[in-house]
């Protein structure tokens, strides 16, 4: 396998797309050798860690809080997992699954400000139903992990780097059919929004309100509506309050 060397924040070269191709291909053949019922425990070890991950973070849980939540033994859970290390990048696959689901329901077809309105209300509503408890959960674990763990940390950048490109391909729909020019740098914009939403996300949990998510989204979309070569329209949301226009 083809190993290229990759540097991080304390300049010390790592090998870290290798061990992130070794790790994803080590628990691929796991999970190909399980059994019906095997693979449905492995989710059940999976779906108790990620849970706690969330609400206590990644050092705070330990195996045998996992064991406890998921109802198994040691010997179960390290029958699927040779360490901690693994569940962990297990529940980061689950939590970008989850997270990237909601995303392409609502950017899969995004190629109008319409359709632009009905992603903003989808992960407004979705913040509203949790009570803005947990922020984003591939956000929590970036935070819990990013300094500590380069192969988790190139794990969790990939997952935003594909939420990144769903943004993208939405926006350059909406330039092919005349709803933004042409001329605009959809990168640029696709990254502006995702650090806006993550940002919204983060004071939302912190303040417990929807309204910095509601915020940073409607003024994206409101500075989205200036790169149009149509008349402007009145937002479909209350973004004037917050523009204060």
């Amino acid at each position: 396998m083809e190993c290229y060397w990759i540097n991080y924040s304390n300049n010390v070269p790592v090998k870290m797309e290798c061990q992130l191709q070794n790790r994803y291909a080590g628990q691929m053949a796991k999970e190909t050798r399980l059994t019906a019922k095997g693979l449905a425990t492995r989710q059940r070890i999976v779906d108790a860690a990620a849970a706690l991950m969330l609400d206590r973070g990644v050092a705070r849980t330990t195996t045998e809080d996992v064991q406890d939540a998921a109802k198994v033994s040691a010997s179960q859970l390290y029958h699927y997992f040779g360490d901690k290390n693994e569940l962990v990048m297990a529940v980061i696959d689950r939590q970008a699954d989850v997270v990237l689901g909601v995303q392409h329901q609502g950017l899969d077809r995004l190629d109008s400000f319409e359709a632009l309105v009905a992603w903003r209300d989808l992960i407004v509503g979705m913040l509203r139903e949790s009570d803005c408890a947990g922020g984003c959960p591939l956000g929590s674990l970036a935070s819990d992990l990013a300094e500590t763990d380069p192969v988790a940390r190139a794990r969790l950048a990939n997952s935003f780097t594909q939420w990144e490109g769903l943004l993208r391909s939405g926006l350059a729909a909406m330039c092919a059919r005349g709803e933004l020019r042409t001329d605009v740098d959809t990168d640029a914009l696709a990254l502006a929004m995702l650090a806006s939403v993550q940002g919204g996300l983060l004071l939302s949990q912190v303040r417990r309100t929807s309204k910095p998510l509601e915020v940073a989204v409607d003024t994206s979309i409101a500075y989205l509506r200036t790169l149009t070569d149509q008349p402007a329209t009145s937002p479909d949301h209350g973004t004037s309050s917050y523009l204060g226009s």
